[in-house]
């Protein structure tokens, strides 16, 4: 497909309400995208990973998060995103504490880059902690729940 050809077919889509055009010539093949923006971009806030509290000098020897954490299997958060409890707005949690679960069940999701991202039970027993509240960031490796 010559220059002049493919010209005409951007100014085509330019001008024309279309988003994709793709013309099949013979053996040759264009593809022409326009990409508009579906929303004004705005600035994320930015959050402060919260702060450990203050060890007293008796417990120093341990380490702080371990101490206020129930026993039992830590679920950790796989990615950087948003931390949701349930599947839809309004819709019951996928786990809540003192629920049996087994090895594969989905505990929440955790958005990233507009993805929603199944988090699953990677240890069998009844969750004894929920660490973080629907709709707040976390961080890579921050814990999410703890299973006994």
């Amino acid at each position: 497909m010559d220059l002049r050809k493919l010209k005409k077919l951007i100014d085509l889509v330019q001008e024309s309400g279309i988003s994709e055009l793709e013309v099949t010539e013979g053996e040759e093949k264009v593809r022409i995208a326009k990409h508009l923006p579906t929303q004004a971009i705005m600035p994320q806030p930015i959050y402060a990973p919260p702060q450990p509290a203050p060890v007293a000098p008796a417990a120093a020897g341990g380490e702080p998060e371990a101490a206020a954490l129930p026993d039992g299997h830590v679920v950790k958060s796989p990615m950087v995103g948003t931390f949701y409890r349930a599947s839809a707005p309004g819709a019951e949690p996928l786990a809540e504490i003192g629920q049996s679960i087994a090895i594969g069940d989905r505990l929440c999701i955790i958005e990233a880059m507009k993805l929603m991202n199944e988090i699953e039970a990677d240890a069998a027993g009844t969750i004894k902690a929920v660490l973080v509240e629907n709709g707040q960031p976390v961080e890579f490796g921050q814990p999410l729940f703890v299973i006994g």
